[in-house]
């Protein structure tokens, strides 16, 4: 485990480290939480299920099929991956049947790369209006995946933007103020440019230089 860039993520003021667990054991994420981390992201909601620890705070960071909201309800604290209109009733749907509350992040597509997820920003003001409507949802703030590419000055512009989109969101929402953006290689660039999470995998499973 990289304890040196867990000590470094945490150091930063104001910005949540979310470990990003997907392909390791329930026996890594435990050993990430024996060095502080209470906070765990994953993609894949069957891997997630077959790790869940009630102990520990879960965050649902990839793609949602609406046919797998169902078993995520009383279970996550956090989706982030929330792109679509169709996702955001059924999130809606369970949460109203649970009799709970479900805090999300509207995931905007803000990479051209056609690989990459997310609500084109075409559809952002109809989803996001749609969701402010659901009283079973709570909009905590926006996430993004940016491009991946070495070409930091695109990928610089693609956090400015989405600093942006935040800030008028909490124009409108105060207290949706989560800015998940960042990975393993790109958390510092987005800590630079606002984020307020960053989802770390990769990174943290290597050794420490």
């Amino acid at each position: 485990m990289n304890e040196k860039l867990i000590r470094e993520v945490q150091s930063v003021p104001g910005l949540q480290l979310v470990a990003v667990t997907k392909k390791h054991t329930k026996e890594e994420v435990d050993e990430l939480a024996r060095l502080g981390l209470r906070v765990f992201g994953e993609n894949r909601v069957q891997e997630f299920l077959e790790k869940y620890d009630p102990a520990y705070e879960w965050h649902i960071i990839g793609h949602l099929q609406t046919n797998k909201v169902k078993y995520l309800m009383g279970k996550v604290s956090l989706i982030e991956s929330v792109d679509s209109i169709k996702l955001a009733a059924e999130i809606e749907k369970q949460a109203a049947k649970a009799g709970l509350v479900q805090p999300i992040l509207i995931e905007l597509k803000i990479s051209d790369d056609p690989n990459k997820t997310g609500c084109p920003l075409c559809g952002y003001p109809g989803l996001l209006d749609f969701v402010l409507q659901q009283p079973h949802l709570r909009l905590d703030g926006l996430m993004c995946i940016a491009s991946h590419t070495d070409d930091e000055n695109k990928v610089a512009e693609e956090f400015d933007q989405m600093k942006e989109f935040s800030r008028q969101l909490q124009q409108k929402v105060p207290g949706a103020d989560i800015l998940s953006m960042g990975m393993s290689q790109d958390w510092k660039l987005a800590a630079a440019h606002g984020s307020t999470q960053v989802r770390i995998g990769t990174a943290l499973f290597e050794p420490q230089d």
